[in-house]
């Protein structure tokens, strides 16, 4: 089954059984085409393909017909997950953008109606998996994982609402122990860990230690994922990126703020104090203008040199799971 054909096939079932059942009126068809056709593709769905990956690897690259269907499922319906968080995260942080083009809520007659639209995408990955892997064994290993990834990723939404709150800042927050939590929550667990631990119920892998770790390992390559993206939010180009950074604006707990403030004399400190988290250009350019004196683009790269080989001796050194599985996924993030 090839990845992209999958979803159209897989949306039409949505459409016409699995959500509305024959009596369904057209206009509720076209709307709910609509939602997901803006909202599921058109990532370049890593995660997604992450599953096949991972159970390739398990298996030796012996894959049934069966094994290649259910993974290319379970793909799409972390896909689906991702929509459903990113539709309500985009309308909570007031996005201009996602993926290059406006956000779903900035869509003409959408508004506030895309909070139904985010449980809809919610609902629809329940349903595929009922309908494609009700008779698996790992049947209910995967409800748990994905009620569990639901739960830790709306708390490391929480975190992250919290953590810079609307008002004056509180530059105390801004830790890199606060920042490490929030994204092994918010982004890693799904985005990391999720693809694999699917990979791995359905090879039949179901030794704990053998999750523990996968979770450990792919949470820090999750979180050296979320500081290049961090990175790229202040220094990349927008036009390579697909969109416009905003973490100075809308008052982040980025790794950028958090190490800043860990090495900011007391007048940069002041700086940071008196522009992070405005809205005009002028504010975010003395940012920028700390982050330079700083060095932060020294101590990233330093960062990031560090962690990718301290991720590669763990992935050597264990026993538990083929190397190949993390080695594949660190290979795409590290270049």
């Amino acid at each position: 089954a090839d990845f992209g054909d999958m979803y159209t096939r897989l949306r039409t079932e949505l459409v016409n059984d699995l959500l509305l059942g024959p009596r369904a009126p057209e206009f509720a068809k076209k709307r709910i085409t609509e939602v997901l056709d803006y909202n599921v593709p058109g990532g370049k769905a890593t995660r997604g393909k992450a599953v096949r990956n991972a159970l390739a690897e398990l298996k030796q690259g012996r894959l049934s017909h069966e094994d290649e269907l259910k993974a290319c499922v379970l793909g799409w319906c972390i896909e689906w997950l991702q929509a459903f968080f990113l539709v309500a995260d985009d309308l909570m942080d007031g996005s201009m953008t996602r993926r290059g083009q406006p956000a779903w809520f900035r869509q003409p007659g959408v508004g506030m109606i895309a909070i139904n639209d985010s449980f809809l995408l919610e609902g629809c990955v329940y349903r595929l998996l009922r309908k494609y892997l009700s008779d698996d064994p790992a049947y209910v290993p995967l409800l748990e994982l994905f009620h569990d990834t639901t739960h830790r990723t709306v708390f490391g939404q929480l975190l992250d609402l919290t953590t810079a709150p609307a008002g004056p800042i509180d530059l105390e927050r801004y830790t890199l122990d606060n920042y490490s939590l929030i994204v092994r929550f918010k982004t890693a667990y799904y985005s990391f860990y999720m693809p694999v631990a699917c990979g791995m119920l359905l090879a039949g892998v179901n030794d704990a230690a053998a999750h523990r770790l996968a979770e450990a390992t792919l949470l820090d390559m999750g979180e050296l994922f979320q500081v290049q993206d961090d990175f790229l939010d202040a220094y990349g180009d927008p036009a390579v990126t697909g969109k416009l950074g905003s973490d100075i604006e809308d008052n982040k707990c980025s790794w950028l703020i958090c190490v800043a403030l860990l090495h900011a004399s007391v007048s940069q400190r002041d700086a940071i104090r008196t522009n992070y988290g405005r809205k005009d250009a002028e504010a975010v350019a003395a940012v920028k203008r700390v982050y330079s004196e700083l060095e932060l683009g020294r101590r990233f790269r330093e960062y990031e040199e560090q962690t990718y080989q301290r991720l590669c001796s763990a992935i050597e050194s264990q026993v538990l799971l083929p190397k190949e599985v993390f080695m594949s996924l660190l290979r795409k993030i590290y270049k």
